[in-house]
């Protein structure tokens, strides 16, 4: 049909241009919707384009305009429900307001980060969304160096200039721990696993509730760098009972965890919450379907990725923001597991 591109093969605005008759600048006016363009030579330009097969290029359209349309988001996993649950909050808000989300998976690993910041950067994206605060400091000089707006995720900051949505996950593992204390329970286990600096606020959490107590001294954290699951679930609870035989309840980091642990506890037949109290984070698909129901954390995913969506369109437009930490905080349900 028309001419393409000899490197690529790739159908260009030169190409739409030469097929309606008219000149590429003409053709790119048309195709933003510019009022300036006779609504005849649109609709020319529009026919040309979709019989070519032809895609705007993202890139060359924000060298042009020095302004693009993408979002970066980094994660640290896209098996956890957490962060699907955020992932598909964001895009629910941007993508109506123009803007498409690339999408990066650090695998909890610094260096990852680092590689796709740097990737990502490349494309000249108009904004930045990260996971948590903790990074390297070439990772944080990548972020200060591009200048970019960036809202970070999941943590609640203090930092001048900064901007974030979430929650304080130290006050969360501090609740759980409390509610599990008002239930009578004395010997608590904190289990991690992963290891993330979310995880290890929520087990500072546990630890400052148990000394607000009188039980600093009777605080037990076991913590494995395995990724969670509720595999790992129940293989940990029998450690805690092998490690701390007088232990009347376990706070698990992530309700995977519990759920596992919940399982296996059913098993063999160790009464929950009779012989053992059992409290996860996050309140995940499933856990008030548990024998028993999980008593969990309920931390608001999908309010996270709205507003900070929603905070980093303000930023990208040079609007104010008026709550540059937003702390939406989080919910202790107490169901029949403690």
């Amino acid at each position: 049909m028309g001419r393409r591109t000899r490197a690529t093969g790739r159908v260009t605005l030169a190409d739409v241009a030469a097929a309606a008759g008219v000149s590429p600048i003409t053709v790119s006016r048309a195709l933003r919707g510019e009022r300036a363009v006779a609504a005849e030579l649109v609709a020319r330009v529009q026919a040309a384009a979709t019989e070519l097969g032809y895609v705007p290029d993202p890139a060359a359209r924000a060298l042009a305009s020095a302004r693009s349309s993408h979002v970066a988001v980094l994660i640290p996993k896209l098996s956890n429900t957490v962060f699907v649950e955020l992932l598909d909050a964001l895009q629910a808000a941007l993508l109506p307001a123009g803007y498409q989300t690339l999408i990066g998976v650090t695998h909890y690993d610094g260096v990852e980060e680092e590689a796709q910041l740097r990737s990502f950067l490349a494309h000249r994206p108009a904004g930045l969304i990260v996971t948590g605060s903790d990074r390297s400091p070439a990772a944080a000089a990548l972020i200060r160096g591009s200048g970019l707006p960036c809202v970070r995720l999941m943590e609640v900051g203090d930092d001048v200039g900064g901007y974030s949505v979430g929650f304080s996950q130290r006050e969360a593992g501090r609740a759980i721990t409390r509610q599990l204390l008002d239930a009578g329970r004395r010997r608590i286990v904190y289990v991690a696993a992963q290891l993330d600096p979310r995880t290890l606020q929520r087990g500072e959490g546990y630890e400052a509730a148990l000394a607000e107590a009188g039980l600093a001294a009777h605080a037990h954290k076991l913590l494995v760098a395995q990724p969670s699951s509720m595999a790992l679930g129940g293989e940990l609870l029998a450690r805690v009972l092998r490690e701390v035989p007088d232990a009347d309840a376990v706070f698990f980091c992530n309700d995977d965890l519990a759920q596992g642990a919940l399982l296996a506890a059913l098993r063999q037949g160790i009464g929950v919450p009779g012989r053992l109290a059992v409290a996860g984070f996050n309140d995940l698909p499933g856990s008030d379907q548990m024998v028993p129901p999980l008593t969990t954390v309920a931390t608001p995913r999908r309010q996270i990725g709205q507003r900070a969506a929603q905070m980093l369109m303000a930023l990208m437009r040079g609007q104010p923001v008026d709550t540059p930490h937003l702390d939406l905080g989080f919910q202790v349900l107490r169901r029949a597991s403690s």
